[in-house]
């Protein structure tokens, strides 16, 4: 059967903020493929892909992250400034539509087992980039942003 949908690796034009996509790959270090399908799959809703024992593929937001066992997780630190909080480095994320930003905070607040670093807030507010954001930890430790511009047109404004 013939799929209209675009492969994954044809560039696709986002009208929002008129800028050509490509699909980026992000493989980093977990502690186990259980925990990581439990965060990702079943709390982030992201569609599982090709798996191993030792490591784990998902469509996260259009992009794909291999997700790799190891027992040396590198660790992320509050060592960057944005809008006066600090925010961990090393971090990964995704930018998504509003209303996909409020049911995932929605969902990720109500799970017991969610570790939030910065609980979900306007940042910029009043200013032509004013977003939403938040950022959390997988089962992992790995430190992830959420956020959504209130203008996506304004992603890639100076």
């Amino acid at each position: 059967m013939l799929s209209l949908e675009p492969a994954a690796s044809v560039p696709t034009r986002n009208p929002a903020t008129h800028v050509t996509q490509h699909p980026f790959h992000f493989a980093f270090f977990v502690k186990d493929i259980p925990s990581t399908r439990r965060f990702y799959g079943d709390l982030l809703g992201c569609r599982e892909g090709r798996s191993s024992e030792h490591w784990v593929d998902f469509d996260f937001f259009g992009n794909q992250i291999s997700a790799h066992v190891s027992d040396a997780i590198p660790p992320t630190r509050n060592a960057a400034q944005v809008d006066g909080i600090a925010v961990p480095m090393p971090h990964f994320g995704c930018l998504v539509p509003e209303e996909e930003f409020h049911r995932l905070a929605e969902q990720l607040e109500s799970a017991e087992e969610v570790s939030f670093i910065i609980r979900p807030r306007m940042r910029f507010e009043g200013q032509p980039d004013e977003q939403l954001t938040m950022f959390l930890r997988d089962f992992s430790g790995n430190a992830i942003e959420v956020k959504s511009f209130r203008n996506p047109e304004n992603v890639y404004t100076p």
